[in-house]
């Protein structure tokens, strides 16, 4: 039976492609920045992704420090992985690391118990439990706040790690990719047997990164499957409001740039949140289906 939920107001917090630069420079106004959100109380956070810029070091020192960030928000802080944090960690500059080793590694310690970080955290199902089939997905969460269900996905920059060149990084990209699909799918089959109004996707990646003048994903995206042929059409089947958080592009926005048969999705609304050098957050005020922004900056 479905759960019936006043409409209440809550608000959460998204962020991400932060903190950026060496940690000399960039770890103090990001500390900053965290002491703004926990005075702003809201129910919780999403980070999606790229806690570290794509030239500096993915050492286990890092990882270790920004679970210590992490664990410095007041209330729960829930983190989807970026590219920053293993697909480009093979580079010279970021340690020459086996990408694949750091993203077992970001799985291993990042990752445990269906429980948020945060000094309050809160219980999250994970794919790995749901569906046996995607164990190794523990990245992949969903928890519902009131009448509004959250999802988060494995998607990242560098076109999803889509890399033809690299037949390790392909079978991972093919294994990530039917994830997500199923993760989509099952999303919106436990939002039509609950009373949801509103469902919130986050993940990092840009997905128009491959857009043309032709297509907004082409064949070579590493977006199209999960993107353009999974979630698309449910949302737009499904016909309520769906809010889908990002990051990757670094510069704010909120719009409506999804279509689907070259015709607009008008329930669907897109945030982009700041970063890198732009050291804002995005609180997000929801009373049932209606959202309203605001930008937090520090001092």
């Amino acid at each position: 039976m479905p759960i019936s939920y006043a409409q209440q107001s809550f608000s959460f917090v998204a962020l991400g492609d932060l903190p950026y630069g060496p940690s000399d420079i960039s770890y103090l106004p990001y500390r900053t920045l965290i002491k703004q959100i926990n005075l702003a109380e809201p129910s919780f956070s999403i980070h999606v992704g790229d806690f570290k810029s794509g030239s500096t070091l993915c050492s286990d020192e890092e990882f270790s420090n920004q679970i210590a960030h992490f664990q410095s928000f007041q209330t729960a802080l829930i983190y989807t992985p970026g590219d920053n944090e293993w697909t480009d960690c093979h580079r010279d500059n970021n340690g020459a690391f086996d990408p694949l080793e750091r993203l077992n590694t970001l799985r291993k310690d990042f990752f445990r118990d269906g429980k948020t970080f945060g000094q309050n955290p809160i219980s999250v199902a994970s794919q790995s439990q749901r569906m046996p089939a995607f164990s190794r997905h523990v990245e992949n969460l969903r928890w519902q706040h009131q009448s509004s269900l959250f999802t988060t996905l494995h998607i990242v920059g560098s076109n999803n790690n889509f890399e033809a060149r690299n037949p390790s990084a392909v079978d991972e990209f093919f294994h990530r990719d039917a994830a997500n699909v199923a993760w989509i799918k099952d999303t919106f089959a436990v939002a039509s047997e609950q009373k949801i109004d509103l469902l919130v996707f986050a993940f990092q990646a840009d997905v128009f990164e491959a857009r043309n003048i032709y297509e907004d994903f082409p064949s070579w995206s590493g977006f199209r499957k999960s993107i353009a042929e999974t979630l698309l059409p449910l949302a737009q089947q499904w016909g309520k409001p769906v809010l889908i958080i990002h990051g990757d592009s670094h510069r704010f926005k909120v719009d409506q740039p999804f279509t689907l048969n070259r015709k607009p999705l008008t329930n669907i609304t897109r945030i982009i949140v700041p970063g890198q050098t732009d050291v804002r957050a995005v609180k997000v005020n929801v009373q049932g289906a209606n959202l309203s922004f605001e930008l937090i900056a520090i001092p």
